[in-house]
């Protein structure tokens, strides 16, 4: 008998197996009926990306292009963003202490495109001091931020602009990132993400009336919205997470538009991979904890966000209960001599099996849903059957290591840029 029997008997370890495999299958099938219901109400009826609904008025828009280090996507990134087929609007990029050419090349381009007016910060103070800086720069009443090497649909300002009209209390709206770079494994998995989970998720969210965070990489906010919620804070790891939780603290709704799409760069090697999603679970985690007091006060919009800030904290405790099991199941039968145990706890059981066809018809749906978008989608569906491999053990991973640190990170520190892995392009 080890160590591990006293505190883990064989009932506990047996009721944390039941919580780590039924989670998961639970919130599979929660976020399937959500999505549905979602495209059943909102999306079955609605007219193609390509062909977006009239509008009564073409309000200005201020597009914020915070920058950092963008000096190898800038020409690509601010090209698209001039053919957007929207009427009235204007871009503020904001150069936040780039060490490369990314000032000089924006310098360049203020000549070449009339509607761009450039910032630019002495030294690298974060992507939330960026965005603050536009806000101040910014003429228009609603906001529209992109990252620096994102490549905005031409219809995606329009639909963004068409939420906020059709509704006065939405203070922001999340839009639809696709990934474009998909020459490898992740890449692949990856787009499959991104269709059946993310945006699953937030339909689902977008249903119940609460989203745990817009989009960063391609969002919309009324300006008057991010005033009343004290601005981006730039003390948040994920500025995003942080200002959509006080944005609807505040009483604004937030949305999802899925027609509102944005083709983004994201990490093809395990290692930028690892990083990313360590600092977007950290910065969640902050979040989260940050919110705790807003949504437990008695303002009657704040109860509202009860069920994700729930969800968010049942989730982590369930990434912290598959690491222990896990290594509890298999330390105790190492130090017992069953290498031939230890080996079958590799491979997946019943209900191992039972989840991993839930998750691939969580895929086909969300795929299907995302097919009107971006008919090409289906290709990666032959991938999804590794991510459970992959991308379990390294969300499940980085969930543990983010919020420890998030627990122990003062709050003081800003939230400074590095350049991130762009993948292979």
């Amino acid at each position: 008998m080890t160590i591990f029997h006293s505190i883990f008997t064989p009932n506990v370890l047996e009721w944390m197996a039941r919580f780590c495999f039924g989670y998961p299958f639970v919130m599979s099938w929660y976020w399937i009926a959500g999505s549905v219901l979602y495209w059943f109400i909102r999306e079955r009826h609605r007219p193609k990306y390509t062909a977006p609904p009239p509008l009564p008025e073409t309000p200005l828009v201020s597009v914020l292009l915070p920058c950092f280090n963008e000096a190898k996507q800038l020409h690509e990134t601010m090209a698209v963003l001039m053919d957007s087929h929207y009427p009235n609007y204007e871009v503020i990029a904001i150069n936040d202490g780039s060490s490369d050419d990314t000032g000089e090349i924006l310098d360049q381009l203020i000549h070449q495109y009339p509607k761009l007016r450039v910032a630019h910060l002495v030294e690298n103070q974060g992507k939330s001091t960026a965005l603050n800086a536009g806000l101040l720069m910014a003429r228009a009443d609603l906001l529209v931020c992109i990252d620096g090497d994102a490549l905005l649909d031409p219809h995606a300002i329009h639909w963004l602009v068409y939420r906020f009209l059709t509704n006065d209390r939405l203070g922001g709206v999340s839009g639809n990132p696709r990934i474009r770079n998909r020459t490898t494994l992740l890449g692949k998995l990856q787009v499959g993400e991104f269709s059946s989970i993310v945006g699953m998720i937030k339909r689902t969210q977008a249903l119940y009336g609460t989203l745990f965070t817009v989009s960063g990489v391609v969002c919309a906010f009324r300006k008057v919205a991010v005033m009343e919620a004290g601005l981006w804070a730039p003390a948040a790891m994920t500025d995003d997470v942080d200002l959509t939780f006080r944005v609807q603290a505040k009483g604004w709704g937030v949305g999802f538009e899925p027609h509102a799409l944005c083709w983004i760069l994201m990490p093809e090697t395990l290692s930028g991979l690892w990083k990313q999603r360590v600092r977007w679970s950290e910065g969640g985690s902050q979040a989260a904890i940050g919110a705790t007091m807003a949504i437990l006060k008695s303002h009657p919009f704040a109860w509202s966000l009860l069920l994700i800030w729930s969800n968010f904290f049942i989730s982590t405790i369930w990434a912290f209960c598959i690491v222990i099991w896990f290594t509890i199941l298999n330390v105790n039968q190492f130090f017992s001599g069953d290498a031939l145990t230890l080996y079958k706890n590799f491979l997946p059981t019943s209900w191992g099996i039972i989840l991993a066809a839930t998750y691939l018809i969580q895929s086909l749906i969300g795929f299907a849903l995302d097919r009107q978008y971006e008919k090409t989608s289906f290709r990666s569906f032959g991938w999804i059957i590794w991510y459970p491999l992959v991308y379990w053990c390294v969300q499940t991973c980085s969930c543990v290591v983010g919020f420890t640190k998030a627990l122990f990170r003062p709050k003081d520190i800003k939230g400074t840029w590095v350049s991130p892995d762009r993948g292979v392009r």
